[in-house]
C-alpha cells in the first residue's frame, strides 16, 4: 500500500467523492467517518465496481462490528451478511450497516453464499480455528480475529487448511501493519539500540469494562440467544447470560489475558525482529481482584527465553497484565539494547541512547570497588596496570539522544491491516500474518496459560512449531 500523501485536503475530498459514488448503498455515518479519518493522509486508488468485494462477518460482538466498520471503511469493500447467536446483534447490525444486510444465526449458511467474498471471523476464541477450517474449505478467504486458536493441537490442521484450500487467510494482530512497528523493524535492524537483551511489555487496566465485565442485555434469555450452538464443543451447561455476553473470563471460551492480550504483543514482537517465537515459557498469577465467578485469573506475569538466530541474539521477554492496576494502567513495550532503548507505544516509538558509563582510573582505585579492600602493593600493581585490568569497551554512542517517530494524525493500524488484507484477497497475493505466522504468535500466548495452569515451564519448538519435552 502506498505511504504517500496527498498534498491538500481538496485533493482527498475530490478522490474520496468519486470513492463514494461507486459505492452500492449509501455507508452509514459512522463508516463514513471511519473511512474520512482513515483515508485523509493517504493517496486514494480508486477501485473498480469489477473489483468490489463483498464481506460477511460472524460473531458481531464489540470486535466484530469494530472490524465491520473498519473493513468496508476500505474503498470497494461492502457488508452482504452477518452473523450471530443473540438476535439484538442481529438487529443493531440492520440498524447500522442498513436492512439489505442479510443476517444469520448459523454461520454455516454464511459460508454457502455465492455473494460472500470473503469472512472475517470475530467469534469467542473457542469457535476461531472450527469455523476458520470450514470456511477455507468452503473456498471463502478468511480474516480471523486473534488468537488464531485456543488450543494447540488445532494449530498445523489450520495451516494445513490453508495450504490446501489456497486461499488468503490473515489472523486479526493488527501490529504487524502498523507503520509504528515498521519503523521499529527497521531501526532495530540498523542496529539502533544495540545488542537487545531483554523486551518488557505490560498491558495493565483498571476498570470494570477492561476487565470484562461487558454490559448484560436486559432481553437475554434462551429464546434471544442460541445457546446450544455457543457451547457446542464445551461442557453442557444450562443457559447463562454471564457466561455468554462475558466469555472472555472463562477457559471454556477464551484463551484469558495471554490469548487477548499478549497475542498482540508477540505477533507486533516477531514481526520487529523478524522472530519466529521462544523456546521455553514461565507463567504466573492469579485471580487478585475481580472475583465476579470468573476462572481465568485477572492478573498474570509470563517469562520466555528467546533463542538465537540470524535476526536477534538470544534475549528474554517479559510479559504482564493486571485488571486492577491503581496507577490507571496502560500498555507499553520497551526494547532494552546494549547501546539505548526503544519504547513502543499505539500512536509512536521513541528511541533513546546513552554512552555506557566507564569508570576513571580514579574510581577504579579509590571508589565503590573491590580494589580499595586490597592490600597498598596490590592496588599500586592494579594502578599501573589498569588498561590490562579494563580494556577499552565503551559504548559507541557518545552522547545522549532521543529519537521519535510518530503517525499521521489519525492513522489507524487495522485499517492498514485491512487494506493488505483486501490487495491480497484481490490479486491471491500474500499476507504478513498468515496462519504460520498466527500459530506462531498464538502458541506461546497459549502455553502461558498452560504454564500458568500446569504450575511448570513450557518448551516451545519456534520453527517446527511443537512441544519439546
Amino acid at each position: 500500500m502506498s505511504k504517500s500523501y496527498p498534498s491538500t485536503r481538496r485533493s482527498f475530498l475530490k478522490k474520496f467523492a468519486a470513492l463514494s459514488a461507486l459505492t452500492a448503498s449509501a455507508l452509514p455515518a459512522v463508516v463514513l467517518d471511519q473511512q474520512q479519518k482513515a483515508l485523509l493522509k493517504r493517496t486514494v486508488k480508486a477501485i473498480s465496481p469489477n473489483d468490489r468485494l463483498q464481506i460477511a462477518t460472524i460473531g458481531m460482538g464489540i470486535i466484530g462490528f469494530i472490524d465491520t466498520v473498519t473493513a468496508i471503511s476500505v474503498p470497494g469493500v461492502e457488508l452482504v451478511a452477518a452473523c450471530d447467536l443473540y438476535d439484538g446483534r442481529l438487529k443493531h447490525t440492520k440498524e447500522v450497516f442498513g436492512n439489505q444486510v442479510v443476517t444469520i444465526r448459523n454461520y454455516q449458511e454464511i459460508l454457502e453464499r455465492d455473494d460472500v467474498d470473503a469472512v472475517l471471523i470475530c467469534t469467542p476464541d473457542h469457535w476461531h480455528a472450527r469455523i476458520a477450517r470450514d470456511a477455507l474449505r468452503a473456498g471463502k478467504p478468511v480474516y480471523c480475529e486473534k488468537p488464531m486458536v485456543q488450543d494447540i493441537a488445532d494449530g498445523k490442521k489450520l495451516i494445513r487448511a490453508q495450504k490446501n484450500s489456497g486461499c488468503v487467510f490473515q489472523v486479526g494482530s493488527q501490529f504487524v501493519s502498523s507503520i509504528v512497528f515498521e519503523e521499529a523493524r527497521k531501526q532495530f535492524a540498523a542496529g539502533a539500540i544495540g545488542e537487545l537483551n531483554m523486551i518488557e511489555a505490560r498491558y495493565n487496566r483498571n476498570s470494570a469494562i477492561g476487565a470484562w465485565q461487558y454490559t448484560i442485555p436486559p432481553d437475554a434469555s434462551p429464546e434471544t440467544v442460541d445457546w446450544d450452538q455457543f457451547i457446542s464443543g464445551t461442557k453442557k451447561r444450562d443457559f447463562d447470560p454471564v457466561r455468554f455476553f462475558r466469555w472472555r473470563n472463562y477457559w471454556d471460551y477464551g484463551t484469558g489475558v495471554a490469548g487477548d492480550l499478549f497475542v498482540h504483543l508477540f505477533s507486533g514482537l516477531h514481526h520487529i525482529l523478524s522472530s519466529n517465537g521462544p523456546n521455553r515459557i514461565v507463567a504466573t498469577g492469579g485471580l487478585r481482584f475481580w472475583k465476579d465467578g470468573r476462572d481465568v485469573p485477572d492478573m498474570m506475569l509470563g517469562l520466555c527465553d528467546y533463542p538465537e538466530t540470524e535476526s536477534h541474539p538470544a534475549f528474554n521477554l517479559t510479559l504482564q497484565t493486571n485488571f486492577a492496576h491503581g496507577g490507571g494502567g496502560g500498555t507499553d513495550m520497551r526494547l532494552i539494547g546494549s547501546e539505548g532503548v526503544m519504547d513502543l507505544g499505539f500512536r509512536g516509538l521513541t528511541i533513546t541512547t546513552t554512552p555506557r558509563y566507564t569508570p576513571t582510573k580514579k574510581q577504579i582505585i579509590e571508589g565503590y570497588n573491590s580494589v580499595s579492600t586490597f592490600s597498598k602493593s596490590v592496588q599500586q600493581e592494579i594502578a599501573d596496570n589498569y588498561e590490562q585490568y579494563y580494556p577499552d569497551n565503551k559504548s559507541t554512542n557518545t552522547e545522549k539522544s532521543v529519537t521519535e517517530f510518530n503517525p499521521p494524525e489519525n492513522y489507524d493500524e487495522r485499517f492498514d491491516h485491512f487494506v493488505h488484507f483486501f490487495n491480497a484477497v484481490r490479486t491471491n497475493g500474500s499476507v504478513t500474518e498468515d496462519a504460520a505466522y498466527g500459530f506462531r504468535a498464538a502458541a506461546p500466548a497459549v502455553l502461558t496459560n498452560a504454564s500458568y495452569l500446569k504450575q511448570k515451564p513450557m518448551r516451545w519448538d519456534p520453527e517446527k512449531m511443537a512441544l519439546r519435552a
